[in-house]
């Protein structure tokens, strides 16, 4: 039969692999092509290399599957057709006649049993992640698989993923059905997940050269890769059905995707979507081949009406950058769960890789991450407090306070919380069981032991410096809150509270003072945490640093390779109230504005970003200890302070890594909320230090105002509840102290310790402070304390 293309839509594409003629040489053999197509291999025509038209098999008049319900009896008009020999075996015709039906085969469990154990069937279709196909077993023959996601969880990129690596691992062809992807689409996103490339870099060709590179070099590997696209417009579940048995050699089908709201140019959406599914199963039964379909929900009902024979529920959770799967089979339910890596930036998802516990405290802490990140709810406040915590003094190596901490998380053990059931929650109870049926031996240390004063071995040749504080000034330093604090006594010299609700008050933004409590156990809220202010707690790499027992100063040890001069350690007054005259935050409700390409500047809040690599040893991170706390993709929560940072850090090229938000809860900016505040603080302090007068309440009541910004528990009752705006005015304090030490450092002067927000010791020739920093008694300004000269 001579038919037009649309009875084979493959025909158009040069790669399908079917046999193409040009009309001359077409009239010259044509009886042989005839005979060609007879025995059901189609046959292209072309006119000057462009397919005008097909030679089917006569049986074929509509190509593709037949259906149960409406096949016809072979025609007898013919009998030399190739539809002439009656089928005998496994097909019942339909006759008039009871008598003249064809009995079907029957089969004897024996016979089936022999088939099974020895099958020699080529191994199915796999997706290229170890945990995934673990829990799926493969895209098998005959079966209709359906991913389930909600829009923008990534449910194409895994069906991708298995594209990807049957054609170019296992190098068999595969047929990709894009509906509503254009084939320039599907190809962006396999060559980003292939070489690593930006997806949107690559989408608005501005690609790094690392990255033109990179995808130079799997060019040639890429474009023989058996993969064949269909993105025809009007792309039906039938029109795929009379596609796929003409390509030689099909090992899989993807259909991406099925729309789950209806659109008049989208055949695959709304209501048309139970019956495409049906001829997607018919398909994938009669071909024998695994029929892999995407969808854009993951509404239950709507998946049950599509009757898939396996659902892959996808949930992504981009708070700690992972993706939750559920494998689901029709007649036994929920069978196996997994968890990957996303990589949306690069249009795929990876397995996870974790290092293994070492002992029963780290695999409690990971147990328990999602919980105490925010990633996942459902953890009591007790329990989540506990951990978290245990979390941040295991990170920190604070082993007074582990101890401490210990007898409250053998406590927790013993009686676990109840959970709801899940993967997650399982991971954790098995964590808790282990930790409560531990050996009660001590359990190791965090890091290498400390050296003492007594026990540091010294060279004659080395320096003692000027000793370094254990502990912040009063000022500076981390205040718990008591009962009454949010009481100012009538008679104080610093109403803060006071102070700080009218700075407040004053702004035109009609700031948000409080987060309502019903909320404040949702995310973002539950993202923010106390290291977040980005302290660095840091000593030169050659340098010794030596504790002295509790309470007592640090000796740092420099050796004789520094040159000769002296070290003076700085001290900056009002840290916290100065970084108030400019802090970059969102008075209003913090929105999810997701992944960004880049910020602009009227954004400001909480930023999800990789830690960008610092190689400046002279130096610590920009963003102090926050660096120390990436999850296991290398990413951290970060604020708008610091934010700018990095963005200021990578124009002037001392980061060479472009700035990758892949999540952010965002407002409108603003930076004078609390400008009201520091200049009646500068003041206020101004007027005691000129009058002599001791000014440690000044002092308490400052900081207590600035804690009432995110209290903690409910003994104090603050007009405030804002840990984003609570984070940003430390980290700014943070910023603030980095940036006058990296300037000094820039110089040429040599930096031994910078940690806190406040305090710096410098190896300079005179022992003076270096002229980034002026010293003086005013908010921002420094005290300088002078150490023993060098050798």
């Amino acid at each position: 039969m001579l038919a037009p293309l649309e009875h084979l839509p493959a025909a158009r594409d040069a790669a399908s692999g079917l046999a193409a003629h040009t009309l001359t040489s077409a009239q010259r053999d044509l009886g042989d092509l005839v005979k060609a197509a007879a025995a059901g291999n189609p046959q292209v025509l072309l006119r000057r290399s462009v397919p005008v038209a097909v030679l089917l098999p006569a049986r074929s008049q509509t190509p593709g599957p037949s259906n149960p319900a409406t096949e016809a009896e072979p025609s007898t008009d013919h009998p030399g057709s190739p539809t002439a020999p009656t089928q005998v075996e496994g097909i019942a015709q339909e006759t008039s006649s009871a008598t003249n039906a064809t009995p079907r085969r029957l089969a004897a469990l024996g016979d089936v049993m022999g088939e099974v154990r020895t099958s020699a069937a080529p191994a199915a279709p796999q997706f290229g992640l170890t945990v995934l196909d673990a829990a799926v077993g493969g895209l098998q023959p005959g079966c209709f698989v359906l991913v389930a996601a909600a829009p923008g969880a990534g449910g194409s990129l895994l069906a991708l993923a298995a594209a990807r690596h049957t054609a170019l691992v296992a190098n068999q062809r595969v047929l990709y059905a894009a509906s509503g992807l254009t084939r320039a689409d599907v190809a962006r996103r396999i060559v980003a997940a292939e070489t690593g490339t930006d997806y949107r870099r690559l989408a608005t060709n501005t690609l790094t050269e690392h990255e033109h590179t990179a995808v130079q070099k799997a060019d040639a590997r890429l474009t023989q890769a058996p993969l064949l696209i269909d993105d025809g417009s009007a792309l039906t579940a039938e029109a795929i059905a009379q596609t796929a048995p003409y390509v030689n050699d099909l090992a899989l089908i993807v259909v991406d995707r099925l729309q789950c709201a209806p659109a008049a140019h989208i055949p695959l959406s709304g209501d048309q979507l139970p019956a495409a599914a049906r001829t997607l199963a018919h398909l994938a039964r009669q071909s024998g081949l695994p029929v892999l379909a995407v969808i854009d929900t993951d509404d239950p009902l709507l998946i049950q009406r599509l009757d898939p024979d396996v659902t892959i529920h996808l949930t992504l959770h981009k708070n700690d950058g992972t993706a939750e799967i559920t494998v689901a089979e029709r007649d036994f339910g929920p069978l196996a769960t997994a968890r990957l890596n996303e990589d949306l930036a690069h249009a795929r998802f990876t397995d996870l890789h974790h290092p293994p516990a070492h002992n029963v405290e780290d695999q409690l802490l990971r147990a328990a991450l999602p919980f105490t990140s925010g990633a996942r709810q459902g953890l009591p406040a007790p329990a989540h407090q506990i951990l978290a915590a245990f979390r941040d003094a295991k990170n920190q190596g604070d082993e007074g306070l582990l101890s401490t901490l210990r007898d409250s998380v053998a406590e927790l053990a013993a009686n676990p919380p109840a959970l709801n059931d899940g993967p997650l929650e399982q991971h954790l109870r098995t964590a808790l069981n282990a930790y409560a049926t531990a050996p009660s031996s001590p359990l190791p240390r965090s890091g290498e032991p400390e050296q003492t004063a007594s026990s540091a071995p010294r060279t004659a040749a080395a320096t003692t410096v000027a000793p370094q504080r254990e502990d912040p000034e009063p000022e500076e330093k981390v205040m718990e809150l008591q009962p009454g604090d949010e009481h100012e006594p009538k008679d104080t010299v610093f109403p803060g509270l006071s102070i700080l609700r009218e700075s407040i008050s004053r702004s035109k933004m009609h700031p948000l003072p409080a987060v309502r409590a019903d909320q404040r156990e949702n995310v973002p809220w539950t993202l923010f945490r106390e290291f977040m202010d980005g302290e660095p707690r840091w000593v030169h790499p050659e340098a010794e640093r030596v504790r002295n027992g509790a309470g007592k100063r640090d000796t740092l040890i420099v050796p004789d390779s520094f040159a000769p001069g002296a070290l003076c350690t700085i001290d900056r007054n009002g840290s916290y109230p100065s970084a108030c005259s400019a802090v970059p935050l969102a008075p209003n409700k913090l929105l999810h504005t997701g992944a960004l390409a880049e910020r602009t500047r009227d954004q400001a809040g909480i930023f999800y970003i990789d830690v960008p690599s610092w190689t400046h040893t002279q130096m610590p991170h920009p963003l102090g200890r926050l660096a120390d706390r990436a999850d296991a993709h290398g990413r951290v929560w970060a604020v708008t302070s610091h934010i700018q940072l990095i963005e200021r850090l990578i124009k002037a090229g001392h980061i060479t890594e472009p700035l990758c938000i892949h999540d952010s809860w965002t407002g409108r900016a603003n930076e004078s909320l609390f400008q009201h505040f520091y200049k009646e603080a500068r003041r206020a302090r101004t007027e005691l230090v000129d009058a002599g007068a001791p000014y440690d309440q000044y002092k308490r009541r400052l900081s207590i105002a600035l804690r009432l910004l995110w209290p903690k528990g409910d003994t104090v009752k603050s007009p405030f509840w804002r840990p984003d705006w609570r984070m940003s005015v430390v980290a700014e304090a943070s910023v603030r102290h980095w940036v006058t030490a990296w300037k000094a450092v820039q110089a040429g002067h040599t930096l031994i310790a910078l940690r806190n927000v406040d305090e710096a010791v410098f190896h300079t020739p005179d022992g003076t402070a270096p002229d980034t920093y002026k010293v003086g008694t005013g908010f921002g300004e420094v005290k300088v304390k002078h150490g023993q000269e060098s050798s």
